[in-house]
């Protein structure tokens, strides 16, 4: 496991994160991850039962504080409860990992109206107001990382999913240029297929995707956080994915826009 990153560039002073998506997939290794290097977390998901069981796993394993925050972030309620947390200054939060997300399956026109709102706000309104909420006390304490998962399907345009992710990535890298020389680190993570229970759990068939473009979710955490210490607002695990990436940006949007639609995820992450 690499251990470089933030531990190395802010050591003692990176004590908490807080995590949304926290009890699976990527949002779960993060928590893995971060409690090993001996951080204390904040666990943000919906599902009240599988928040307790990780928390008591983690605590357990690596001896840290776990605390849970059970908040749907596709409601005004949920955010809100997550925006108080963050700007709690009695307990600062260092690290935030906006990992919550999901995909409507299906064209666009055949998902209901009312789904690919709830995506917007998942997607889009809770990363803006978590990370406002986030920011200024980072700023007040000169340090603080911020990671906003997006995702391959942001370069990819087609349909909600990939528009959003899209926006992920914009707002990041252009609030980590506002911030540069604050101490505060902002990254937008945009990984390619990666194996979680998820697909199973989902009845999704992924024979047809290729053994080659699968990454584990730790591999995607360790490169994250590899990338966030070393200043970059953009992460993209694995080679092929990086090479992906550099070809979309060079042929129009729609002789890549079918690959997009094999990204979008089936299931909420949070």
């Amino acid at each position: 496991m690499v251990r470089i990153g933030i531990t190395t560039q802010y050591g003692r002073f990176m004590t908490t994160a807080l995590i949304t998506g926290a009890t699976a997939g990527i949002g779960a290794a993060f928590a893995r991850r971060l409690a090993k290097d001996g951080r204390n977390l904040v666990l943000v998901a919906r599902d009240t039962g599988r928040l307790a069981a990780s928390a008591a796993e983690l605590s357990k394993t690596y001896g840290v504080e776990v605390e849970t925050l059970a908040a749907d972030l596709a409601t005004d309620t949920g955010i809100t409860a997550v925006e108080e947390r963050l700007r709690d200054a009695g307990r600062p939060v260092d690290i935030l990992i906006n990992n919550a997300g999901f995909g409507n399956k299906g064209a666009f026109l055949t998902v209901p109206l009312e789904a690919e709102l709830d995506m917007l706000k998942v997607h889009v309104e809770a990363v803006l107001r978590t990370t406002t909420a986030a920011l200024p006390g980072m700023q007040e304490r000169g340090r603080g990382g911020i990671i906003n998962v997006a995702s391959v399907a942001a370069f990819l345009p087609r349909g909600t999913y990939g528009a959003t992710k899209a926006w992920v990535v914009s707002f990041t890298q252009g609030i980590a240029r506002d911030v540069g020389g604050s101490g505060v680190r902002l990254l937008a993570l945009c990984p390619g297929f990666t194996r979680t229970e998820f697909h199973q759990r989902a009845g999704m068939g992924t024979s047809n995707i290729p053994a080659w473009s699968w990454l584990s979710a730790e591999r995607v955490v360790d490169e994250a956080l590899r990338d966030l210490a070393r200043g970059r607002s953009l992460s993209v695990p694995g080679k092929r994915y990086k090479a992906i990436v550099a070809v979309s940006r060079l042929l129009p949007s729609g002789k890549l826009g079918g690959v997009s639609s094999k990204a979008a995820r089936t299931y909420r992450t949070d």
